[in-house]
Protein backbone atom coordinates (compact mmCIF):
# COMPACT_ATOMS: atom_id res chain seq x y z
CA UNK A 1 0.00 0.00 0.00
CA UNK A 2 1.32 3.46 -0.92
CA UNK A 3 1.84 5.52 2.27
CA UNK A 4 -0.93 8.04 2.90
CA UNK A 5 1.67 10.81 3.04
CA UNK A 6 2.76 10.05 -0.53
CA UNK A 7 -0.85 10.01 -1.77
CA UNK A 8 -1.12 13.51 -0.31
CA UNK A 9 2.03 14.68 -2.10
CA UNK A 10 0.84 13.18 -5.38
CA UNK A 11 -2.47 15.00 -5.02
CA UNK A 12 -0.63 18.21 -4.12
CA UNK A 13 1.38 18.13 -7.33
CA UNK A 14 -1.51 16.98 -9.49
CA UNK A 15 -3.92 19.66 -8.23
CA UNK A 16 -2.34 23.03 -7.59
CA UNK A 17 -5.28 24.21 -5.47
CA UNK A 18 -3.90 22.04 -2.67
CA UNK A 19 -1.06 24.55 -2.35
CA UNK A 20 -3.47 27.00 -0.67
CA UNK A 21 -2.43 27.71 2.91
CA UNK A 22 -5.41 26.07 4.63
CA UNK A 23 -4.92 22.88 2.63
CA UNK A 24 -1.15 22.69 2.56
CA UNK A 25 -0.63 22.40 6.31
CA UNK A 26 -2.78 19.29 6.84
CA UNK A 27 -1.11 17.16 9.50
CA UNK A 28 -1.18 14.01 7.39
CA UNK A 29 0.80 12.00 9.94
CA UNK A 30 -2.48 11.56 11.83
CA UNK A 31 -4.19 9.68 9.03
CA UNK A 32 -4.18 5.90 8.81
CA UNK A 33 -6.07 5.57 5.54
CA UNK A 34 -6.95 7.34 2.32
CA UNK A 35 -10.55 8.01 3.41
CA UNK A 36 -9.27 10.10 6.31
CA UNK A 37 -6.85 11.99 4.07
CA UNK A 38 -9.41 12.80 1.38
CA UNK A 39 -12.01 13.75 3.99
CA UNK A 40 -9.55 16.14 5.65
CA UNK A 41 -8.78 17.80 2.32
CA UNK A 42 -12.52 18.08 1.62
CA UNK A 43 -13.24 19.55 5.08
CA UNK A 44 -10.56 22.19 4.70
CA UNK A 45 -11.61 22.97 1.15
CA UNK A 46 -15.29 23.33 2.06
CA UNK A 47 -14.38 25.60 4.98
CA UNK A 48 -12.58 27.88 2.51
CA UNK A 49 -15.58 27.82 0.20
CA UNK A 50 -17.96 28.66 3.04
CA UNK A 51 -15.78 31.66 3.92
CA UNK A 52 -15.94 32.80 0.30
CA UNK A 53 -19.65 32.06 0.20
CA UNK A 54 -21.44 29.10 -1.34
CA UNK A 55 -22.01 29.41 -5.05
CA UNK A 56 -25.44 30.63 -6.14
CA UNK A 57 -27.20 30.29 -9.47
CA UNK A 58 -30.58 31.16 -10.95
CA UNK A 59 -32.46 27.88 -10.62
CA UNK A 60 -35.63 27.33 -12.70
CA UNK A 61 -38.68 26.23 -10.69
CA UNK A 62 -42.20 25.15 -11.61
CA UNK A 63 -44.44 25.45 -8.55
CA UNK A 64 -48.07 25.81 -7.63
CA UNK A 65 -48.31 28.91 -5.42
CA UNK A 66 -50.86 31.41 -4.17
CA UNK A 67 -49.08 34.57 -5.31
CA UNK A 68 -47.98 35.10 -8.91
CA UNK A 69 -44.25 34.77 -9.37
CA UNK A 70 -42.50 34.81 -12.71
CA UNK A 71 -44.65 33.50 -15.57
CA UNK A 72 -48.02 31.81 -15.14
CA UNK A 73 -48.31 28.43 -16.85
CA UNK A 74 -51.93 28.75 -17.97
CA UNK A 75 -52.29 25.25 -19.41
CA UNK A 76 -50.91 23.56 -16.27
CA UNK A 77 -53.02 25.77 -14.04
CA UNK A 78 -56.18 24.70 -15.92
CA UNK A 79 -55.11 21.03 -16.10
CA UNK A 80 -54.43 20.78 -12.35
CA UNK A 81 -57.48 22.94 -11.45
CA UNK A 82 -55.22 24.96 -9.19
CA UNK A 83 -57.39 28.03 -9.67
CA UNK A 84 -60.11 26.31 -7.61
CA UNK A 85 -57.70 26.38 -4.68
CA UNK A 86 -56.86 30.02 -5.44
CA UNK A 87 -53.44 29.03 -6.72
CA UNK A 88 -51.60 29.18 -10.04
CA UNK A 89 -48.75 27.19 -11.57
CA UNK A 90 -45.78 29.50 -12.14
CA UNK A 91 -42.46 29.19 -13.91
CA UNK A 92 -39.79 31.34 -12.28
CA UNK A 93 -36.06 31.57 -11.57
CA UNK A 94 -34.75 31.86 -8.03
CA UNK A 95 -31.21 32.88 -7.05
CA UNK A 96 -30.37 29.90 -4.89
CA UNK A 97 -27.49 27.92 -3.42
CA UNK A 98 -29.28 24.70 -4.40
CA UNK A 99 -26.88 24.20 -7.31
CA UNK A 100 -25.50 21.02 -8.84
CA UNK A 101 -22.05 21.66 -7.36
CA UNK A 102 -23.38 22.26 -3.86
CA UNK A 103 -25.54 19.14 -4.12
CA UNK A 104 -22.44 17.09 -4.92
CA UNK A 105 -20.59 18.51 -1.92
CA UNK A 106 -23.55 17.88 0.40
CA UNK A 107 -23.91 14.30 -0.88
CA UNK A 108 -20.20 13.69 -0.27
CA UNK A 109 -20.24 15.16 3.24
CA UNK A 110 -23.26 13.04 4.09
CA UNK A 111 -21.59 9.93 2.68
CA UNK A 112 -18.41 10.69 4.64
CA UNK A 113 -20.34 10.25 7.88
CA UNK A 114 -20.69 6.54 7.00
CA UNK A 115 -16.99 6.11 6.23
CA UNK A 116 -14.06 4.92 8.29
CA UNK A 117 -12.86 8.37 9.33
CA UNK A 118 -11.83 10.00 12.61
CA UNK A 119 -14.54 11.00 15.13
CA UNK A 120 -13.16 14.54 15.05
CA UNK A 121 -13.65 14.60 11.27
CA UNK A 122 -17.25 13.44 11.59
CA UNK A 123 -17.82 16.29 14.02
CA UNK A 124 -16.40 18.80 11.52
CA UNK A 125 -18.52 17.33 8.71
CA UNK A 126 -21.71 17.75 10.76
CA UNK A 127 -20.81 21.40 11.42
CA UNK A 128 -20.31 22.02 7.70
CA UNK A 129 -23.60 20.36 6.74
CA UNK A 130 -25.43 23.17 8.60
CA UNK A 131 -24.37 25.56 5.80
CA UNK A 132 -25.99 23.22 3.23
CA UNK A 133 -29.45 23.20 4.87
CA UNK A 134 -31.06 24.77 1.79
CA UNK A 135 -29.30 22.40 -0.62
CA UNK A 136 -31.12 19.28 -1.86
CA UNK A 137 -29.72 15.92 -0.84
CA UNK A 138 -29.13 13.66 -3.84
CA UNK A 139 -28.19 10.00 -4.20
CA UNK A 140 -24.40 9.80 -4.66
CA UNK A 141 -24.83 7.03 -7.24
CA UNK A 142 -26.92 9.36 -9.43
CA UNK A 143 -24.30 12.13 -9.67
CA UNK A 144 -23.36 13.20 -13.19
CA UNK A 145 -19.67 14.04 -12.96
CA UNK A 146 -19.53 15.70 -16.38
CA UNK A 147 -19.27 19.29 -15.24
CA UNK A 148 -18.09 22.56 -16.74
CA UNK A 149 -16.21 25.18 -14.80
CA UNK A 150 -15.84 28.90 -15.34
CA UNK A 151 -14.32 31.89 -13.60
CA UNK A 152 -17.17 32.00 -11.08
CA UNK A 153 -17.24 28.36 -9.96
CA UNK A 154 -13.64 27.23 -10.54
CA UNK A 155 -13.01 27.15 -6.78
CA UNK A 156 -15.23 24.06 -6.69
CA UNK A 157 -13.07 22.05 -9.08
CA UNK A 158 -10.77 20.50 -6.47
CA UNK A 159 -13.71 19.89 -4.12
CA UNK A 160 -15.51 17.93 -6.83
CA UNK A 161 -12.38 15.93 -7.69
CA UNK A 162 -11.95 14.93 -4.04
CA UNK A 163 -15.69 14.22 -3.79
CA UNK A 164 -15.51 11.91 -6.78
CA UNK A 165 -12.57 9.99 -5.29
CA UNK A 166 -14.40 9.62 -1.97
CA UNK A 167 -17.76 8.60 -3.39
CA UNK A 168 -16.46 6.28 -6.11
CA UNK A 169 -14.12 4.63 -3.62
CA UNK A 170 -16.88 4.21 -1.04
CA UNK A 171 -19.38 2.77 -3.52
CA UNK A 172 -16.75 0.38 -4.84
CA UNK A 173 -15.68 -0.98 -1.46
CA UNK A 174 -19.25 -1.28 -0.20
CA UNK A 175 -20.52 -3.07 -3.32
CA UNK A 176 -17.76 -5.63 -2.98
CA UNK A 177 -18.60 -6.16 0.67
CA UNK A 178 -15.20 -5.09 1.95
CA UNK A 179 -13.39 -1.94 2.99
CA UNK A 180 -9.76 -2.69 2.24
CA UNK A 181 -7.99 0.65 2.32
CA UNK A 182 -5.57 -0.18 -0.48
CA UNK A 183 -8.55 -0.71 -2.81
CA UNK A 184 -10.29 2.54 -1.87
CA UNK A 185 -8.89 4.39 -4.87
CA UNK A 186 -9.05 1.86 -7.68
CA UNK A 187 -6.38 1.18 -10.29
CA UNK A 188 -8.01 3.33 -12.96
CA UNK A 189 -8.18 6.46 -10.82
CA UNK A 190 -4.72 5.85 -9.36
CA UNK A 191 -3.41 5.53 -12.92
CA UNK A 192 -4.74 8.99 -13.81
CA UNK A 193 -3.35 10.46 -10.59
CA UNK A 194 0.02 8.80 -11.23
CA UNK A 195 0.28 10.27 -14.74
CA UNK A 196 -0.79 13.76 -13.67
CA UNK A 197 1.50 13.72 -10.64
CA UNK A 198 4.60 12.95 -12.74
CA UNK A 199 3.71 15.59 -15.34
CA UNK A 200 3.08 18.27 -12.72
CA UNK A 201 6.25 17.33 -10.84
CA UNK A 202 8.35 18.03 -13.92
CA UNK A 203 6.38 21.19 -14.68
CA UNK A 204 7.26 22.51 -11.22
CA UNK A 205 10.91 21.41 -11.00
CA UNK A 206 11.99 21.31 -14.65
CA UNK A 207 10.12 24.14 -16.42
CA UNK A 208 13.14 24.63 -18.71
CA UNK A 209 12.23 21.30 -20.34
CA UNK A 210 8.73 22.48 -21.31
CA UNK A 211 6.92 19.47 -19.79
CA UNK A 212 3.64 18.72 -21.53
CA UNK A 213 1.24 15.96 -22.51
CA UNK A 214 1.84 16.67 -26.18
CA UNK A 215 0.28 14.97 -29.16
CA UNK A 216 2.56 13.41 -31.77
CA UNK A 217 1.57 13.46 -35.42
CA UNK A 218 1.64 10.33 -37.52
CA UNK A 219 4.47 10.60 -40.04
CA UNK A 220 2.77 9.08 -43.08
CA UNK A 221 4.22 8.54 -46.54
CA UNK A 222 0.66 8.35 -47.88
CA UNK A 223 -2.90 7.92 -46.71
CA UNK A 224 -5.30 9.83 -44.47
CA UNK A 225 -4.59 9.90 -40.72
CA UNK A 226 -8.21 10.62 -39.73
CA UNK A 227 -8.91 6.99 -38.79
CA UNK A 228 -5.64 6.48 -36.96
CA UNK A 229 -5.71 6.73 -33.14
CA UNK A 230 -4.33 9.89 -31.56
CA UNK A 231 -0.82 9.62 -30.13
CA UNK A 232 -1.12 11.65 -26.93
CA UNK A 233 1.87 11.32 -24.64
CA UNK A 234 1.64 11.25 -20.86
CA UNK A 235 4.79 13.36 -20.43
CA UNK A 236 7.11 14.90 -23.02
CA UNK A 237 10.28 16.74 -21.97
CA UNK A 238 12.37 18.62 -24.48
CA UNK A 239 14.98 21.30 -24.97
CA UNK A 240 16.71 22.56 -28.09
CA UNK A 241 18.31 19.22 -29.01
CA UNK A 242 16.79 16.45 -26.88
CA UNK A 243 13.37 14.88 -26.42
CA UNK A 244 12.29 12.37 -23.78
CA UNK A 245 8.84 10.75 -23.92
CA UNK A 246 7.59 9.12 -20.70
CA UNK A 247 4.65 6.74 -20.67
CA UNK A 248 3.45 6.35 -17.06
CA UNK A 249 1.85 3.00 -16.20
CA UNK A 250 0.08 2.14 -12.95
CA UNK A 251 -0.74 -1.58 -12.97
CA UNK A 252 -1.28 -4.28 -10.39
CA UNK A 253 1.34 -6.32 -12.28
CA UNK A 254 4.29 -4.59 -13.96
CA UNK A 255 4.98 -7.52 -16.32
CA UNK A 256 2.89 -10.01 -18.23
CA UNK A 257 3.41 -13.75 -17.91
CA UNK A 258 3.34 -16.13 -20.87
CA UNK A 259 4.46 -19.72 -20.54
CA UNK A 260 5.95 -18.93 -17.11
CA UNK A 261 8.07 -16.16 -18.63
CA UNK A 262 7.87 -12.55 -17.46
CA UNK A 263 7.90 -9.96 -20.25
CA UNK A 264 7.14 -6.25 -20.63
CA UNK A 265 3.50 -5.63 -21.54
CA UNK A 266 3.63 -5.88 -25.32
CA UNK A 267 1.04 -3.17 -25.96
CA UNK A 268 2.98 -0.72 -23.77
CA UNK A 269 6.23 -1.41 -25.62
CA UNK A 270 4.63 -1.07 -29.05
CA UNK A 271 3.06 2.21 -27.94
CA UNK A 272 6.23 3.90 -26.66
CA UNK A 273 8.20 2.63 -29.67
CA UNK A 274 5.60 4.13 -32.02
CA UNK A 275 5.70 7.45 -30.17
CA UNK A 276 9.50 7.62 -30.25
CA UNK A 277 9.91 6.66 -33.93
CA UNK A 278 7.25 9.08 -35.16
CA UNK A 279 8.76 11.91 -33.11
CA UNK A 280 12.22 10.97 -34.39
CA UNK A 281 11.02 11.19 -37.98
CA UNK A 282 9.29 14.51 -37.30
CA UNK A 283 12.66 15.96 -36.18
CA UNK A 284 14.66 14.38 -39.00
CA UNK A 285 15.70 17.73 -40.54
CA UNK A 286 16.85 19.28 -37.26
CA UNK A 287 20.11 18.94 -35.35
CA UNK A 288 19.04 16.79 -32.40
CA UNK A 289 19.97 13.88 -30.18
CA UNK A 290 18.04 10.64 -30.83
CA UNK A 291 14.60 10.76 -29.20
CA UNK A 292 14.38 8.63 -26.03
CA UNK A 293 11.44 6.91 -24.40
CA UNK A 294 10.73 5.48 -20.97
CA UNK A 295 8.02 3.11 -19.81
CA UNK A 296 7.69 4.13 -16.17
CA UNK A 297 5.76 1.62 -14.09
CA UNK A 298 4.68 2.19 -10.50
CA UNK A 299 6.61 -0.32 -8.42
CA UNK A 300 4.71 -3.28 -6.97
CA UNK A 301 5.71 -5.91 -4.41
CA UNK A 302 6.45 -8.45 -7.16
CA UNK A 303 9.84 -10.18 -7.18
CA UNK A 304 10.57 -9.46 -10.86
CA UNK A 305 10.55 -5.77 -11.74
CA UNK A 306 11.68 -4.30 -15.08
CA UNK A 307 14.84 -2.22 -15.10
CA UNK A 308 16.27 -2.37 -18.60
CA UNK A 309 17.63 -0.16 -21.39
CA UNK A 310 17.30 -1.04 -25.05
CA UNK A 311 18.55 0.68 -28.19
CA UNK A 312 16.02 0.11 -30.97
CA UNK A 313 16.99 1.33 -34.43
CA UNK A 314 19.11 4.06 -32.88
CA UNK A 315 16.67 5.18 -30.16
CA UNK A 316 16.96 4.37 -26.48
CA UNK A 317 13.85 2.78 -24.95
CA UNK A 318 14.04 2.21 -21.20
CA UNK A 319 11.75 0.32 -18.84
CA UNK A 320 11.84 1.52 -15.24
CA UNK A 321 9.83 1.31 -12.02
CA UNK A 322 9.09 4.23 -9.70
CA UNK A 323 9.08 3.26 -6.02
CA UNK A 324 6.15 5.04 -4.36
CA UNK A 325 6.52 3.13 -1.08
CA UNK A 326 9.53 5.14 0.17
CA UNK A 327 9.71 8.69 1.56
CA UNK A 328 8.85 11.46 -0.86
CA UNK A 329 12.42 12.79 -1.02
CA UNK A 330 13.44 9.42 -2.49
CA UNK A 331 10.59 9.54 -4.99
CA UNK A 332 11.75 12.97 -6.12
CA UNK A 333 15.33 11.72 -6.43
CA UNK A 334 14.16 8.87 -8.69
CA UNK A 335 12.29 11.28 -10.96
CA UNK A 336 15.30 13.60 -11.07
CA UNK A 337 17.64 10.75 -12.07
CA UNK A 338 15.40 9.82 -14.98
CA UNK A 339 15.88 13.27 -16.42
CA UNK A 340 19.52 13.79 -15.45
CA UNK A 341 21.07 10.48 -16.51
CA UNK A 342 18.84 8.64 -18.95
CA UNK A 343 17.48 11.49 -21.03
CA UNK A 344 20.88 13.20 -21.37
CA UNK A 345 19.14 16.56 -21.58
CA UNK A 346 21.25 19.70 -21.59
CA UNK A 347 20.38 22.43 -19.09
Amino acid sequence: MIPVRNIYYMLSYAFQALQEQNLRDADIELFDNVQELLTEILIRGVKLQVKRGLGHEYIPYVKTIAAVKGKIDVSETIKTRSILRRQVVCNYDDFSCDTKLNRIIKATLTTALRMNILPSQKKEVRKLLVFFADVSLINPEDINWNLEYNRINQSYQLLVIISKLLIKGYIQTQSEGKTRVQDFIDEQRMSRLYEKFILEYYKKHYPMLSPSASQIKWQLDSGNADLLPAMKTDIMLQNKRSVLIIDAKYYTHTTQIQFDKHTVHSGNLYQIFTYVKNKEFELRETNHEPVSGILLYAKTDEEILPNEDYVMSGNRISVRTLDLFCDFESIAAQLNRLVDSIARLEF
